[in-house]
């Protein structure tokens, strides 16, 4: 059973590439292993599938349902980090972090 407090997957609100909005019950977000969150189009068009970040398998992130988002919501902090890929675009500071 979940309860709260319980490590769950980190559903982050957006493409860490282009900054697309991916909701939680989206089926257009892709992630790796390590929770790198990209739209499905910049996963197939600029990276082939492959995280930038960890070189792991971007695979579609599985959608919370609704009714478990009151007690397990999604992230509200924006990630966008500049990959070579994406092109480069002004104000990209905020993904700084790296693996």
């Amino acid at each position: 059973m979940v309860k709260s407090g319980d490590r769950m997957l980190l559903l982050k609100p957006n493409c860490e590439c282009c900054d697309r909005d991916l909701p939680a019950e989206t089926a257009l977000a892709m992630i790796c292993s390590f929770e790198c969150t990209f739209c499905s189009d910049c996963a197939a068009k600029h990276f082939a599938g492959i995280c930038p970040n960890c070189s792991g398998e971007l695979t579609r992130r599985p959608a919370r349902p609704a009714a478990k988002l009151s007690g397990f919501p999604a992230a509200t902090a924006r990630f966008v980090k500049a990959h070579k890929a994406c092109g480069a675009r002004a104000g990209m500071d905020a993904g700084s972090a790296s693996l």
